[in-house]
């Protein structure tokens, strides 16, 4: 294996859009430098039509299971890979890239061997990395790329603060990674963003973001816990 850098896109309802994406993607990403893995569930209502985009080769990786939500979906596949790569980073299946060598400057950030690195949005800005790329040693140390406790929202706000506590945080403003997303006017409004954005699950996952940002590990995983085992990886 060449590539340094494994990319996972869980995603759902949505195989209309992998061509487009995938056109995106090889045209600006590097091959030698960047792999894409799709995570898919095997019981989406496209599971047919992913399966044919997988068959037609769009994407490097592919992963398929029970469907267990975005931040299982995603903690398994960067788990399971993780030992592989020096870096695992997350794009939603709305995120596009638009600098060339995107993927090339986010590595560089993180040449200092640990660290959380994202882009401009378009969207969120330096405010959250919808889009980011961790070393995987994090992944590694925790045994998870976000906190299980939380379903889809918020993690963004956990990978900024690893970062910042840490003081490994790199946002380059210049390396735009868009999110095409109903909030910006980018996007019509569907079942996976009407389900995510739903005032029961941003209560759930904020109510979740903020144990896990104060809590003390005594009721699950917390950040203090969490950001002690990666400074031991300083």
């Amino acid at each position: 294996m060449t590539a340094d850098l494994l990319v996972i896109i869980p995603t759902r309802g949505r195989a209309a859009v992998l061509p487009a994406l995938w056109a995106n993607w090889v045209h600006y990403t590097d091959p030698d430098l960047t792999d894409l893995l799709f995570a898919i569930d095997d019981d989406d209502d496209d599971l047919v039509d992913y399966l044919d985009q997988q068959i037609a080769g769009i994407g490097d990786r592919w992963m398929s299971g029970p469907r267990v939500r975005m931040v299982r979906t995603l903690n398994h596949a960067a788990v399971t890979w993780a030992p592989h790569y020096r870096y695992v980073g997350f794009l939603g299946d709305d995120h596009r890239p638009r600098t060339p060598g995107w993927d090339h400057r986010l590595v560089g950030a993180l040449a200092g061997g640990l660290g959380v690195a994202y882009g401009d949005d378009q969207l969120q800005g330096a405010s959250m990395p919808t889009a980011v790329v961790l070393t995987s040693n994090i992944v590694q140390a925790l045994g998870y790329m976000a906190p299980p406790v939380m379903t889809h929202l918020c993690v963004d706000l956990v990978w900024k603060a690893w970062g910042e506590a840490l003081e490994r945080l790199f946002y380059l403003p210049d390396v735009v990674i868009e999110h095409l997303h109903p909030a910006n006017g980018k996007a019509e409004l569907d079942p996976g963003y009407l389900e995510a954005n739903s005032p029961e699950m941003v209560a759930a996952d904020s109510a979740a973001f903020y144990r896990y940002r104060d809590g003390t590990g005594e009721d699950g995983p917390c950040l203090s816990a969490d950001v002690d085992k990666l400074r031991a990886l300083l």
